[in-house]
């Protein structure tokens, strides 16, 4: 039980986590900046590059539901100290690669180290605060460090990339990694799961994470394979039949891995549902407007994460004060149906830039609404998929929302890339090839600004509230439901 810290010490332990899980959202972006250097020093092939990407995602992916369990059943401490530890030493392996077989094989063994700390991280925050006032303002602060950390993984995988080699973008992790390790020692206190005395799922645990391995693979492969081709049909498939077999077992089984109650609840199946929904839109925003600013406006990569600056400056100013008085105020329901309404309109900006576009008239704009529609949303709902849960399973809702954030976002990008390229090809031989380029990215936009609007759509007509006043009373004793419905 980490919630009984008092005063300093719990601020103190929210950064060192927040360090933890900024070293976990980096790694999903500053490797994609040093892919061509990583591609010319290996000798890696078109179609055996993307492997770099793919481990990872694989891994990650297929383990963030068993991870979480894991947290509840052994003691989310002691996972998030794993975990940590397995991110750290498959880094160092990855800075020291020398063949394409090592580094995509340290890639899958980061993967793994990522799931189990992005897993558990949110329900050691959760059970850290359980005052209402005082959990907003902490999960703000843990969602800008997930929101803005794809964007700093621009700049410094950019900046090391040319400073020094691809190499340093995971040595870089060592210092960090070492760090939390021992501050996660000394400011969080041993403690037994709360879960004890179940045992492990075995079963439910296999066939779930087959399922989202298959899953995940189907989808980042879905481009090159295509997707009505018979492999892409059939991992789908395949991971269908399993994630029924799942849910067979979890019906039947003593002590399941996901007990179904937990995603029968209103306000977390339907934040899942809108997670899934905002990651899309979100993907669409961060990878296809990258990609337009460097394809289309001939940006260098550091000019890029630059761009997106005024956003995470924005996006800083509400998680780490703002949001949380604004939950206080109004609740969870309206906060994520305007912060996405948001979101949807600075995609619809972007949806109509242009060949030629300046960044303060045609980027600028469109960065600012996501900045505040990001800033504004993403803490609610965190909150809403988390709040309810009991802590014997936070780690498992945890587990849940990571999932839905992270197959959405993976699923989104590859039907957006795919869209995208297809308008694309169309116009090539009859376009010069930024118009080209800029016709299918917004047909991408178009559709991410619809994924977030049909998001704030579910927020506003499903999620449960209550007077936004009951956030003020104080936690119940057991720590179980610590806020009221309304957060």
């Amino acid at each position: 039980m980490t919630h009984n810290i008092e005063g300093r010490t719990r601020w103190l332990a929210l950064v060192v986590l927040c360090l933890g899980v900024l070293m976990i959202v980096l790694d999903t972006t500053i490797v994609n900046v040093a892919l061509p250097s990583i591609a010319a020093d290996l000798g890696f092939s078109e179609t055996s590059l993307v492997w770099v990407v793919n481990a990872y995602m694989l891994t990650f992916g297929g383990f963030l539901l068993l991870g979480g369990r894991l947290g509840d059943l052994y003691g989310h401490r002691k996972l998030f100290l794993a975990g940590i530890t397995l991110f750290t030493l498959a880094s160092l392996a990855c800075g020291l690669a020398n063949s394409q077989v090592m580094l995509v094989c340290a890639r899958a063994v980061q993967g793994l180290g990522g799931a189990i700390v992005s897993a558990v991280s949110l329900s050691l925050i959760m059970n850290l605060f359980t005052e209402p006032g005082e959990r907003a303002k902490a999960m703000g602060v843990y969602g800008f460090v997930c929101a803005g950390g794809g964007s700093i993984g621009v700049l410094l995988g950019g900046l090391l990339t040319n400073l020094l080699s691809w190499h340093w973008i995971f040595l870089v992790n060592l210092p960090i990694g070492i760090g939390v390790y021992g501050l996660c020692i000394t400011l969080l206190p041993a403690g037994r799961g709360h879960a004890h005395g179940e045992r492990l799922d075995v079963a439910g645990a296999v066939t779930v994470t087959a399922s989202l391995m298959l899953a995940v693979y189907a989808i980042v492969n879905g481009n090159e394979a295509g997707w009505t081709s018979a492999q892409t049909l059939g991992l789908i498939g395949l991971a269908i039949v399993l994630l029924a077999a799942f849910l067979i077992i979890e019906a039947r089984v003593r002590h399941p891995l996901m007990p179904l109650a937990l995603v029968r609840m209103r306000n977390v199946a339907t934040a899942n549902a809108i997670g899934m929904l905002w990651a899309a839109a979100m993907f669409a925003w961060f990878f296809i407007s990258a990609l337009y600013m460097q394809r289309v406006l001939g940006y260098a990569p550091f000019q890029v994460g630059l761009a997106f600056l005024p956003a995470n400056l924005i996006m800083a100013a509400f998680s780490l004060g703002l949001s949380a008085r604004i939950v206080m105020r109004f609740g969870i329901r309206w906060p994520i149906a305007v912060g996405l309404l948001l979101a949807a309109l600075g995609l619809l900006l972007f949806a109509r830039a242009p060949v030629a576009g300046q960044f303060v008239i045609d980027v600028l704009p469109g960065m600012v609404l996501l900045g505040i529609g990001a800033g504004v949303a993403f803490n609610p709902v965190l909150l809403a998929a988390m709040n309810d849960v009991e802590p014997g399973d936070s780690g498992l809702a945890s587990g849940i929302v990571n999932t839905s954030f992270m197959m959405g976002g993976a699923l989104g990008l590859a039907v957006l890339a795919s869209l995208a390229a297809a308008q694309t090809g169309e116009l090539a031989t009859t376009h010069d090839m930024r118009a080209a380029l800029t016709d299918g990215y917004h047909i991408a936009f178009l559709f991410g600004a619809i994924f977030a609007a049909a998001a704030a759509a579910l927020g506003a007509l499903l999620l449960r509230t209550a007077s936004p006043h009951a956030a003020q009373s104080p936690p119940e004793s057991s720590g179980g439901r610590a806020a009221t419905d309304q957060l």
